[in-house]
């Protein structure tokens, strides 16, 4: 299971029937997701085209590359099972080039699990029962798949887990490939080529850093999470958001979590 899954990820919220909930501006981050609602759903609206998808009891998506809006229910508690990079083309079969920006209805590869899983997601009594329910599904998946895990693969899950430190000559190396064989196995596990991977990466290091630490200035971050300097992080945050480091940060300002309090950062990192 280590081979494939990163983390579980519950985020649960119940807010007053009469509040008004604005939507959360969901930002590109380095991961490919199996996200199951047991209660209320999500609407995801794409920023770029306006396109809508909505109401799916579980939903699988890829690598994004652009910022979606998700508008949420009152009672809201998302299960999220947060892969590996590469982990759906060896659970699933498909190329991740394409779940690329999609946010696809889950039933459509997994069938009735879909419904069974969320159903006990819903029947569970607490978090932790929740963590057993997922632990049993993907148990299941590996059995039906048996993905053997190759040096590529080793050397890609160990490259997302030091994007921002890694070189892709290293990542080439450590994966025995040439600068070309890498580019197309790369697409193939990730669906963006490495650099683009690793330029999202570094962004979510620093929208994440930010959130954690609002008193360090741009240009620390910028220097903390791999950039040149300020310009450098700024051309990223343009191009992946639409917006300047300020004006992304003053949007998430207004994402739902903040109701209670809440940011999207860093909580067990010494580092930070």
């Amino acid at each position: 299971m280590q081979q494939v899954v990163q983390l579980y990820r519950i985020v649960h919220f119940e807010f007053d029937a009469a509040a008004t909930l604005p939507a959360k501006a969901y930002p590109p981050r380095p991961e490919h997701c199996l996200a199951f609602y047991p209660f209320d759903t999500e609407v995801a609206s794409y920023s770029s085209s306006q396109r809508q998808e909505a109401h799916h009891r579980a939903v699988l998506y890829g690598q994004f590359t652009e910022v979606t809006q998700r508008s949420i229910g009152h009672r809201f508690l998302v299960f999220q099972i947060v892969f590996y990079t590469g982990a759906l083309r060896r659970l699933f079969g498909c190329p991740a080039t394409e779940l690329t920006n999609e946010y696809i209805d889950a039933s459509l590869l997994l069938g009735s699990q879909v419904a069974d899983v969320t159903e006990q997601l819903a029947a569970a009594g607490s978090y932790h029962a929740m963590l057993e329910v997922a632990n049993a599904f993907v148990r299941q998946l590996l059995a039906q798949t048996r993905p053997n895990s190759t040096v590529a693969d080793d050397a890609i899950r160990r490259f997302q887990q030091m994007a921002t430190r890694w070189s892709i000559d290293q990542l080439a190396s450590e994966a025995c490939l040439s600068h070309r064989q890498l580019e197309r196995v790369f697409y193939s596990h990730t669906g963006v080529s490495p650099k683009q991977y690793q330029q999202i990466a570094r962004f979510d290091k620093a929208f994440r850093l930010r959130n954690s630490k609002p008193h360090y200035s741009w240009l620390r971050i910028a220097m903390a999470c791999g950039y040149h300097d300020y310009q450098h992080l700024a051309k990223s945050y343009q191009q992946l958001t639409g917006l300047s480091p300020r004006q992304f940060h003053a949007l998430d300002e207004q994402a739902p979590e903040r109701h209670f309090g809440l940011h999207e950062g860093f909580y067990d990192d010494p580092q930070f």
